[in-house]
């Protein structure tokens, strides 16, 4: 077949000759094309500037070549290369023209697709979040705008600067080699932006030969954020799973810190004051109010401690705190205190915000060995979204903020990664438990609150504690009624799993003048109030225990007797008889350990209430 199509036509341009190829590619008849002008297939799509050349070039008598977009017979649109050349007779004057054309349709359509899945390779490019660039011997030759933005950079100044000018020095080595050895992949580095940061990235690196060249493509993300995140998550899930630890540990810490504790004081009520005996008990009394105070630390941190909160001033716990603050901290260490000139309510038990101020003074004046400046400053912030966002464990909202800033030692990145683990203490053996800032994140963290810490060694120590604000006014303290008497002559049907424990509260109770009634579980303690004459009134129970909880053994219990007075006692909290650690209305509560009189005035306390639910 003839390669291309061939027209002659006389000096105006009237087609004398077409060959077979020409009636191929345009679909008109050699009949239908003699006698016409090229004109026959023009598609008026082509620029005039390229005729205008066409015949300028003819005029001079030299050859023409060009595109041009012509219209065939069917009305289809075609390429086609054009080469138009004049003819002379003897004299040299021009008698036709003579003009070949190539079909280039398919070819100009691919180069359209290509030059349109170009433009949209690079609209995806150019939109993407993530940083994309191609790199020849180890130098940026093309970057998209997330590539720039991402170190910091203009594309200016990113294209033709040094891949290893971006990154970090920890991960210079990696980088270098994984290019000298051209190796693909996926794989995590740690890069430099413009102003010194470091961002944590995750580069996918491939061959991307450049023209005969070799070059890399290489498609980075940020996921400095997502590391975070996933560090947080593993952070509050170790936290989580050590509060559970010690809330375990302090529950059956405290059935044995009750029975030791009862037995002591009981013996104490029946030795004379003379007796060389009473020393050693009242050490075994001494020990287990210790040994109580490090339970109710471990119950702090778990959020596992029945808490009574109320509205108070955050400010005027602050002032009353100031006042004993100073004894604690010795005369070596200046007291600042800037409170708010607009006091902030929240909700708390005043008592721990009271442990959480004396607990941070504690480990300020510990970091002050030499003396040294505490300040506490109150304020009230709104934090929004961003914030929250950017400063875990923050959440967005209205907060009272407490501040607790000393200038003493500071703490390196380990030891503030540790700091509110329990048992976890940079003191020497015998200088502290480990406890203090773990009871401090339990108490905030029971109370909706949460902390941001920064530190610096030899710069210091600032704990910011965040409370939700709220807008009511704080409660007036109302002093609680004190029963004249601790005796009774009731009779209590006491249930407890425990048998020491349960044989020391018997002992207790009977000395107080009750008859009680001991059962070792739910199911026994129903049975006897089936099958018991006289009256019970009072219903004294564990929370926790085997089988049928307390809770549930109280609402059996008081369906068939309402008129039976619960007291529930428990070595730590569930959902039992405690929301989040706060009572449900109504609710008689007494913490283990407890001491025989704690007992007998609680037990006095309930029995002497108007009326008190099962809870």
């Amino acid at each position: 077949p003839e390669p291309a199509s061939v027209i002659i036509t006389d000096t105006a341009g009237r087609i004398e000759y077409v060959n077979r190829r020409l009636v191929e590619m345009t679909g008109y008849s050699a009949a239908e094309s003699l006698g016409q002008t090229p004109r026959l297939l023009k598609s008026g799509l082509t620029p005039m500037e390229v005729y205008h050349g066409m015949w300028q070039a003819l005029d001079r008598g030299e050859v023409w070549r060009g595109e041009l977009q012509n219209r065939t017979k069917d009305d289809t649109l075609a390429w086609h290369w054009v080469a138009i050349s004049p003819v002379r007779d003897q004299q040299g004057t021009v008698t036709h023209f003579v003009a070949t054309q190539e079909d280039m349709t398919e070819r100009k359509r691919a180069e359209e697709a290509l030059a349109e899945s170009e433009a949209l390779y690079r609209k995806v490019i150019e939109a993407s979040f993530d940083g994309i660039c191609i790199t020849e011997a180890g130098v940026v030759r093309e970057a998209n705008r997330g590539f720039a933005a991402m170190f910091g950079y203009s594309n200016d100044e990113v294209v033709g600067r040094p891949v290893l000018e971006l990154i970090a020095a920890d991960s210079v080595e990696l980088v270098r080699q994984r290019l000298t050895q051209g190796v693909e992949g996926t794989y995590e580095l740690v890069g430099k932006r413009k102003d010194g940061t470091k961002i944590l990235l995750e580069a996918t690196a491939r061959t991307h030969n450049i023209g005969s060249r070799p070059g890399r493509l290489t498609a980075l993300r940020d996921v400095t954020e997502k590391r975070q995140l996933e560090d947080q998550f593993r952070q509050a899930q170790k936290m989580e799973a050590v509060g559970r630890l010690a809330g375990g540990v302090a529950h059956d810490f405290n059935n044995l810190l009750t029975v030791i504790s009862s037995c002591a004081e009981l013996v104490l009520m029946d030795t004379p004051e003379a007796d060389p005996r009473r020393e050693n008990l009242q050490e075994i009394r001494k020990a287990s109010q210790a040994a109580a105070g490090l339970t109710r630390q471990l119950l702090a941190f778990s959020r596992q401690q029945v808490i009574e909160p109320r509205l108070v001033s955050i400010e005027e716990v602050v002032a009353t705190a100031e006042k004993m603050l100073q004894r604690l901290i010795g005369e070596d260490v200046e007291l600042v205190a800037l409170l708010n000139d607009h006091p902030a309510t929240v909700k708390i038990d005043p008592s721990q915000l009271e442990q959480v101020i004396m607990n941070l003074a504690v480990n300020a004046r510990d970091a002050m060995p030499e003396g040294g400046k505490l300040t506490l400053e109150t304020s009230s912030v709104e934090l929004d979204e961003a914030y929250a966002r950017a400063h875990w464990p923050a959440i967005a909202g209205r907060f009272a903020l407490l501040a607790v800033s000393d200038n003493g030692t500071g703490m390196n990145e380990q030891t503030r990664a540790r700091m509110f683990e329990p048992f976890f203490t940079t003191k020497e053996v015998g200088k502290g438990t480990g406890l203090g800032l773990a009871m401090v994140y339990g108490i905030v963290k029971q109370s909706g609150g949460f902390i941001w810490v920064y530190s610096e060694p030899g710069h210091g120590t600032t704990f910011k504690i965040y409370l939700p604000q709220v807008d009511e006014a704080p409660a007036i303290s109302q002093q609680a009624p004190t029963a004249t008497s601790l005796l009774g002559n009731e009779t209590i049907l006491l249930t407890e799993d425990a048998p020491a424990l349960r044989a020391a509260a018997h002992q207790i109770l009977e000395r107080y003048g009750y008859t009680v009634i001991d059962a070792p579980s739910s199911t026994a303690a129903l049975t006897m109030a089936r099958t018991r004459t006289g009256p019970i009134h009072l219903l004294l129970t564990d929370v926790v225990m085997p089988g049928m909880s307390g809770r549930e053994l109280a609402e059996q219990f008081t369906a068939r007797s309402p008129e039976v007075k619960v007291l529930y006692m428990s070595g730590y909290t569930d959902d039992t008889v405690v929301r989040h650690g706060v009572l449900r209305p109504g609710t008689a509560y007494l913490q283990k350990p407890f001491t025989p009189d704690a007992l007998a005035r609680k037990v006095r306390e309930v029995l002497d209430s108007v009326s008190l639910l099962p809870g």
